[in-house]
C-alpha cells in the first residue's frame, strides 16, 4: 500500500514549509500569519508522520483511516496556504479558503476520533 508513503511524503513538505515560515517570520515578515501557519504546518506534520507509522501497521478500517489523515493534511496546507498568501500575495488564497481549511482540519481530528473509537469497539 503506498498511502503511507504518500502522507509521509506531504507530511515532510508540510514540516519543510513550517520551518520556512518560522524562519520567515522570525526574520523577514514578522507577521503573525506567518506564526500560525508555521505552527499549525510544523504540529500537523508531526501529526501526519504518526499516522503513515500508524498505517502501516494495518489497523482496523485502514480506508477509513486514509480519508481522515488525507483530510487532515489538505486542510492544515489549505489553511496555511490561505494564510500565507494573505502576507506574500497581499489577498486571500480564494474566497474562504482558510474557513474551508480549518473546517477540514477540524472535521479531520473528529474523524480521526471515531475511527479510534471504532477501533476500541471492535476490540471490545
Amino acid at each position: 500500500m503506498k498511502t503511507p508513503s504518500i502522507v509521509a511524503t506531504v507530511a515532510a513538505l508540510q514540516g519543510a514549509a513550517g520551518v520556512a515560515l518560522a524562519a520567515a517570520a522570525a526574520h523577514v515578515d514578522a507577521n503573525p500569519l506567518l506564526s500560525t501557519a508555521s505552527q499549525f504546518l510544523t504540529l500537523h506534520a508531526a501529526a501526519g508522520l504518526a499516522l503513515a507509522a500508524l498505517a502501516r501497521t494495518a489497523p482496523a478500517y485502514p480506508r477509513f483511516l486514509s480519508a481522515a489523515t488525507f483530510l487532515l493534511q489538505a486542510g492544515v496546507t489549505l489553511f496555511s496556504a490561505d494564510l500565507a498568501a494573505r502576507v506574500y500575495l497581499g489577498g486571500k488564497l480564494f474566497p474562504f479558503a482558510a474557513p474551508m481549511g480549518g473546517s477540514a482540519t477540524i472535521l479531520a481530528w473528529l474523524a480521526l476520533a471515531v475511527w479510534g473509537a471504532l477501533g476500541i469497539a471492535r476490540r471490545g
